[in-house]
């Protein structure tokens, strides 16, 4: 297969030779910041009343969001961390910045934890039925790969309606290494019977990236429509497009 070169939302995108497409989830399917954002101010609010002193601006730091843009860190934790490993970290955080025992500091992110909406705030960034349907109509397979947990995720496709348009779903707590370890994508695959020399991934992170190219995928994808910005994706991808809306089945 001829890798395609570099586009900058010019599409389509030539999918010869490719069986499987993959999509990450938050930043590429859906809009991250609408997700991930408002969970992170929300946070910083519930665990500075838990523990009653001010700790936004260090804990947004620590996650990896920029308090004063409103925005997501590329390469950050929350850019594609599993959520039990940020609760960890938000643990960890904060038994050494109040100097409470690990015990206290975990009951009082315990108070203040609490999962995004997974369907309220799942803002599509696309048609994505129209456009899951459309690569699926051309005799192609569909797999979303994710950093975000099980149930979540299956409620944001069923809310979205895509749940029967997606062949293989892969997710944080399925027990895999995470990205940027191959792993998740080689599951897909394996789930799908499709070789990684013929399967794309789209993602909008180094992470998903890094991990195309970790598993020998065929073709990788980056949109800008999520955390990651062209100087640091064009280098890990064969196509840079503005986000999914781009794509026009091929």
């Amino acid at each position: 297969m001829t890798r395609p070169g570099p586009l900058a939302g010019s599409g389509p995108v030539d999918f010869d030779g490719i069986d499987l497409i993959v999509f990450d989830k938050d930043g590429t399917l859906i809009d991250f910041d609408v997700m991930w954002g408002g969970w992170a101010e929300s946070l910083a609010d519930r665990l500075e009343a838990a523990i009653g002193m001010p700790l936004r601006e260090e804990l947004h730091r620590e996650i990896g969001y920029d308090t004063k843009a409103r925005r997501t860190q590329p390469g950050s934790p929350l850019a594609a961390t599993p959520m039990a490993t940020l609760r960890v970290m938000t643990t960890d955080f904060v038994a050494r910045s109040t100097g409470r025992t690990r015990a206290a500091a975990s009951e009082a992110v315990d108070d203040a934890w609490l999962p995004p909406d997974p369907v309220l705030l799942a803002h599509p960034l696309t048609d994505l039925p129209a456009l899951l349907g459309g690569l699926r109509g051309t005799g192609r397979r569909i797999a979303v790969v994710t950093s975000d947990d099980r149930a979540p995720t299956l409620a944001s496709l069923a809310g979205l309606g895509i749940s029967d348009l997606v062949d293989a779903l892969v997710c944080a707590d399925d027990g895999l290494p995470s990205k940027p370890a191959p792993d998740t994508i080689l599951e897909a695959c394996r789930m799908t019977g499709v070789e990684p020399a013929r399967t794309a991934m789209i993602g909008d992170s180094i992470a998903d990236m890094k991990m195309a190219t970790a598993a020998g995928a065929g073709l990788r994808i980056a949109v800008l429509s999520g955390i990651g910005r062209t100087a640091e994706l064009e280098p890990l991808s064969d196509v840079i497009l503005a986000s999914i809306a781009e794509l026009q089945p091929g």
